[in-house]
């Protein structure tokens, strides 16, 4: 460390010596977050922030001015390694709006650790070499001491004046930009952090006596069918969603080596309606946000999770649709309830019960919970006695087993990787998604065996992307290229399937039209018979309706949308965005519109403004 810096330089010059420190620091999160990695013009967009920082301790500090160096060199520190981990976890820059998910993270650590490569932790090298030498009495004190003389005022204040302005310079233009990402490396990572911490921006949001339906379908250019197909087709049937966690599309029919990887699913897909264009719409609740967006037909909140920012909303809802025709309603996640708030979101979606760890208990667990072979055998025992009640049953299924990082355990194996796959995070993707399908196999029989699947209409999607691109090495990205037969690409990434399966009701059948999780409610609701016309939904029914555009966010940055032939990426806005092609031919022509991308936009804003206007159910509950 001090050969890098002459050593007087180190003793009696802290503020250029943490400066340098924080340099190399910056270097490193550029190169792995940003496409273009570190440049010259890096150094004006971090370095005038650390200087401002390091200006007002020379300033402020009359002793202990070491220490204050080494406290916010620690700081700024974890804040770049925050960024790096999160970004490699979610693709996106962490804020301090992150710290709600703190108790999270902690629950997920084993994903973390996974995500970690050992030359990240280089991170900390200086803060370790420090320690020891404050741990060396004589090195330690003369190093305060020499380190305590004060700089120039004068040079000071005129450091901390051309700082401040170079750090405005880089903020103040650059707030517009839609993109986070593209923001984040516009203003530099810590004036960014900074900006999010004290801009005050102020949602314009909608009179909710001012959303219509009539109003959303115009917005989406939608036009309902006179007589629409299918509609009431499953009428008086029971209703199972299966959610499946971390699938992705691509697990259809693959094959690896002549190994069926799916073979149940492949099963259900080739005999039912399949939906191979269908999209993922969750945000930081991964998992929690898409059981919310599926109940509810409304978009993820601009931050947060759905479960921590709308759960004390009295919202429209699935169940509640359900139970207006007569239905029991349940949900069924081995997890406890109380991660990512789901407890609340239960009681705001109406569900008439929940079963969570305290049904399920601690046997066989794997990660979070019980495994899904435990998960599906005692839900299907729950189910038949449903089934027997006398009324009809809507039940919400979330299966957690092939969780991230998906190194489940050996006696879950049922299959036998090529050697090509074994130790990467592909190969434990796969190898997890191969038990995920074991088990769905088992529930179907049992179902089967039970009585129960002659009666009901199976909706099975997965609930988000598996495989971040940012999270895969060099082998990873080459295997899913040989999946692929191409490159692996964001259109892929968010891609889940959706197949609906009913005997007497579907039929072998490919969908071509493009569909996300808000469409789920909607294309329910048209399956039963149902009406919506007192129900604000921003989904539509997926047998009826062919054009579509799905507004994304978190995943992707704010103003992304899919439209019908491919998927656009917004960048400060919509002229510097990039096109991807549904087909997955990399960048294209453009065919996504201006028109489409202030729709998408619209979009949001309308559902962010119905549902925060929502009357909250502790108030009604309350009087």
């Amino acid at each position: 460390m001090t050969s890098l810096i002459p050593k007087r330089l180190l003793s009696t010059r802290p503020i250029l010596f943490f400066s340098f420190i924080m340099l190399l620091k910056s270097y490193l999160a550029w190169m792995v977050i940003f496409e273009d990695g570190f440049s010259w013009t890096t150094i004006l967009k971090e370095i005038p922030f650390v200087l401002i920082v390091y200006c007002l301790i020379e300033w402020f500090a009359s002793k202990r001015k070491l220490l204050y160096y080494l406290i916010a060199n620690l700081v700024m520190t974890l804040i770049l390694f925050a960024v790096i981990m999160y970004y490699k976890y979610y693709g996106v820059i962490v804020t301090y709006l992150a710290l709600e998910q703190v108790n999270q993270v902690t629950a997920v650590k084993n994903s973390v650790f996974s995500l970690m490569d050992p030359y990240y932790l280089a991170i900390f090298t200086d803060i370790i070499v420090m320690a020891v030498i404050l741990f060396r009495p004589k090195k330690a004190l003369n190093w305060k001491k020499e380190s305590s003389k004060k700089e120039n005022r004068r040079l000071v204040v005129s450091l901390l004046t051309v700082s401040i302005a170079i750090c405005l310079f880089n903020i103040l233009p650059n707030r517009a930009s839609m993109n986070e990402i593209v923001k984040a490396e516009q203003m530099g990572i810590l004036n960014y952090e900074a900006y999010m911490i004290f801009s005050k921006k102020e949602v314009e949001y909608v009179d909710q006596n001012q959303i219509t339906q009539d109003k959303i379908d115009s917005v989406k250019k939608l036009e309902q069918p006179a007589a629409p197909e299918l509609k009431g087709a499953a009428e008086g049937k029971n209703l199972i969603i299966l959610q499946m966690e971390s699938f992705q599309n691509f697990l259809v029919n693959l094959k690896i080596d002549g190994q069926e990887i799916t073979p149940n699913l492949n099963k259900l897909v080739n005999e039912n309606y399949y939906f191979k264009h269908f999209y993922q719409q969750v945000g930081q609740g991964n998992t929690s946000d898409a059981e919310f967006v599926v109940n509810t037909s409304f978009y993820i909140p601009p931050r947060g999770a759905a479960t921590m920012t709308y759960a004390d909303k009295e919202l429209p809802s699935l169940p509640k649709l359900m139970q207006s025709h007569g239905y029991d309603t349940a949900t069924f996640h081995t997890n406890v309830v109380e991660f990512w708030n789901r407890g609340e979101l239960y009681k705001a979606l109406g569900f008439d019960r929940y079963y969570d760890q305290k049904f399920f208990g601690t046997e066989d667990t794997v990660f979070f919970g019980s495994s899904d072979e435990h998960l599906y055998a005692k839900t299907a025992e729950e189910l038949e006695r449903m089934n027997k009640a006398g009324k009809p049953f809507y039940s919400h299924i979330i299966s957690m087993t092939a969780h991230h990082p998906f190194t489940i355990p050996a006696e879950k194996y049922k299959m036998k990787l090529p050697e090509r796959y074994e130790n990467t995070f592909v190969g434990d993707y796969i190898r997890a998604q191969n038990y995920a399908d074991y088990a769905l196999g088992l529930f179907i029989d049992d179902l089967k065996k039970r009585g129960i699947w002659d009666d009901t209409l199976l909706v099975l999607y997965g609930d988000h992307l598996g495989l971040p691109i940012y999270s895969l090495d060099r082998d990873d990205k080459e295997l899913m290229a040989e999946i692929y037969g191409r490159e692996y690409g964001y259109t892929d990434m968010i891609n889940i399937p959706l197949v609906v399966a009913s005997p007497g009701i579907t039929e072998p059948k490919v969908f071509d039209q493009i569909g996300g999780q808000v469409d789920v409610l909607p294309t329910i609701a048209n399956l039963f018979g149902f009406s919506l016309d007192d129900h604000i939904h921003f989904g539509q029914d997926l047998f009826n309706q062919h054009y579509n555009v799905l507004p994304q966010r978190y995943y992707l940055p704010t103003g992304s949308f899919l439209s019908s032939k491919e998927l656009f990426m917004s960048g400060s806005g919509f002229e510097d965005g990039k096109h991807y092609s549904l087909a997955g031919d990399g960048v294209t022509e453009q065919e996504a519109t201006e028109d489409e991308y202030q729709r998408a936009l619209e979009l949001l804003n309308l559902s962010d403004s119905y549902v925060s206007q929502l009357p909250s159910w502790k108030e009604e509950k309350a009087e």
